[in-house]
């Protein structure tokens, strides 16, 4: 669902600004939305079904402040990867301050993998969307290439 969220974000007005222009996004992609088959590999581990979203990440937040993978490090060298199982609406949108928040995991409509190499088909192409941009629709393939960028950081 994510990656319908972006396409429709990215192809309307700004002049409310992104935030605003997400949120009208969300609302209109997740009124119509219906949970898609989706086969997702993490290292070779396979997992499939109905799902509301997948999400491949390196750190803890998306979409405007979501802590969608509480346990993500940027500089393991691992993706975290969520499936959002067969949820309906009214679950997700019960565990969305819940979400804000990073406190929805352990859920039974939840799973997370860890792996460098994550592989995600779907019947038909659907969109992904990368920070907010498009790159591309399904199927899709994330490697992750360790120490590949430097951060620097200040002390805490």
């Amino acid at each position: 669902m994510s990656g319908a969220i972006a396409a429709k974000a990215n192809n309307t007005t700004k002049v409310l600004g992104a935030k605003t222009s997400y949120l009208i996004a969300l609302g209109a992609v997740f009124a119509r939305w219906k949970n898609v088959e989706l086969a997702v590999k993490v290292d070779g581990e396979s997992r499939s079904g109905l799902m509301e979203d997948v999400i491949v990440g390196i750190g803890r937040y998306q979409a405007g402040g979501m802590m969608t993978t509480p346990d993500a490090e940027p500089d393991d060298g691992l993706f975290d990867v969520l499936l959002i199982k067969d949820a309906t609406k009214p679950e997700v949108v019960r565990e969305l301050p819940r979400i804000y928040k990073g406190t929805w995991l352990p859920h039974p409509k939840a799973e997370v993998l860890r792996g460098r190499l994550v592989e995600v088909e779907t019947p038909d192409p659907l969109p992904m969307q990368l920070d907010g941009e498009q790159p591309g629709t399904s199927p899709v393939r994330f490697e992750i290439a360790p120490g590949a960028i430097r951060l620097r950081v200040p002390a805490s």
